[in-house]
């Protein structure tokens, strides 16, 4: 059994994003590349964006801290601290409207 404190690793993070030249900082939780499921914190800057990607599974986002905006072509969403998105199965992008950390959940796709 593992257990991890998201609230301390959210703390840590922010910190290494406001470091960060990129103003972002990630680290898988649970899985990787060898699992079907991943789930990774990722932490950005207010301001910092993560540009137009694939999707590379089915994919949900729990926002843990701040503010933030997904955005898939004309469409986006803002998701607050609790809220929970659905990423859409197309390209999508994603910035933060406030200093922000999200835990991001993936089911890759066989």
């Amino acid at each position: 059994m593992q257990k991890i404190s998201l609230d301390a690793l959210v703390r840590e993070h922010l910190k290494r994003a406001a470091a960060s030249s990129t103003g972002r900082s990630a680290e898988t939780v649970f899985g990787g590349h060898e699992h079907v499921l991943r789930q990774t914190l990722i932490t950005l800057t207010a301001g910092t964006s993560m540009a137009e990607h694939e999707n590379p599974g089915e994919a949900t986002l729990t926002v843990l801290h701040g503010r933030i905006r997904l955005r898939s072509g004309d469409v986006s969403w803002e998701g607050m601290a609790g809220d929970f998105l659905a990423v859409p199965p197309s390209r999508h992008s994603l910035e933060a409207l406030e200093d922000s950390a999200a835990l991001l959940t993936v089911a890759k796709l066989p």
